[in-house]
């Protein structure tokens, strides 16, 4: 498939996620899209004691339409009916499994490539079994007596192979995207790729459209900062935001970050891929998720 073709796809494919038909559970604001963008939950934020099932309900109760995933599946050792029973709740509730994380290894390390790459063969299995697209990968620790240019241009082969490994593949009329995600040194000091801007040379080395970043506004903040013009000049890039506010990892407006101004730079940038939640609510968590839908979709212009 050439690019053009490919890019042509992901647009329209991008664009028909970003404006799908509600639950019947969404409230009030949320059924008033303005922004092009579509919004998600990253489920180990919320509902953690609950059955999976009753958890995609309450996110359908906060007025969401697609939930995102920590590799459940793997993790919990799901059997074919535990499959069968996620589908039929998504199904039934609306709901869409936009991506998931959970790859075991990561990209920085040479030694893991092969690892790396048997993780992301499995997890597309499972990913096409619950119309998953999308699926996130780390870089991993810094490798001991390896320089930094190493490890670097490790992460782009890597990914060049993952690439390879998706390249025309499509799960539900959506192309299947590798996001490569960072994670900032207060949370992970062993952690390779902590910054945006070096995720960004990694990606835009790779020069495959399957292949993007996930930009997490939580670990940039803490990382580096300077969010909204990392936005302007490499949102042809970025294929999923993460929401939560520094510090604490709550609800935007419990701290430093101005997700009004960010919401609105999505819209004047036209970003038509996922925007999803992944702070830990403090209050009553479907009445914060849907307070914070709200402010997502309807941010107001200046």
């Amino acid at each position: 498939m050439n690019r053009r073709r490919f890019t042509h796809m992901l647009g329209a494919a991008a664009l028909a996620a970003a404006v799908p038909e509600l639950p019947a559970q969404a409230h009030g604001a949320l059924a008033t899209r303005k922004q092009p963008y579509s919004l998600s939950v990253m489920l180990w934020t919320v509902f953690p004691r609950l059955p999976f099932e009753q958890r995609l309900e309450k996110a359908a109760e906060a007025g969401y339409n697609q939930v995102e995933l920590v590799g459940e599946y793997d993790t919990h050792h799901w059997t074919a009916a535990d499959f069968a029973r996620a589908n039929a709740a998504r199904k039934r509730l609306g709901i869409r499994f936009d991506a998931t994380s959970g790859l075991t290894h990561g990209i920085a390390d040479p030694a893991a490539r092969e690892a790396f790459l048997k993780d992301l063969r499995r997890a597309t299995v499972s990913m096409e079994t619950l119309g998953c697209p999308a699926i996130i990968a780390l870089a991993g620790n810094v490798v001991p007596g390896m320089t930094r240019e190493a490890q670097h241009a490790c992460c782009v082969e890597t990914l060049k192979r993952a690439a390879a490994l998706v390249e025309g593949r499509t799960i539900e009329g959506q192309p299947v995207r590798v996001l490569l995600e960072t994670i900032d040194p207060e949370e992970n000091p062993k952690q390779f790729l902590t910054r945006m801007t070096e995720a960004i040379e990694v990606v835009r080395a790779v020069n495959h459209p399957q292949v993007q970043v996930l930009y997490d506004f939580f670990h940039e903040q803490i990382a580096e900062g300077n969010l909204i013009e990392k936005l302007e000049k490499h949102i042809d890039v970025v294929g999923l935001m993460h929401v939560a506010d520094v510090p604490g990892r709550h609800q935007p407006g419990t701290g430093e970050i101005n997700y009004t101004n960010i919401y609105r730079a999505l819209g004047r940038l036209d970003y038509r891929h996922t925007v999803a939640m992944e702070f830990v609510p403090l209050g009553e968590p479907v009445s914060t998720l849907r307070r914070a839908g709200d402010a997502a979709r309807n941010p107001g212009v200046v």
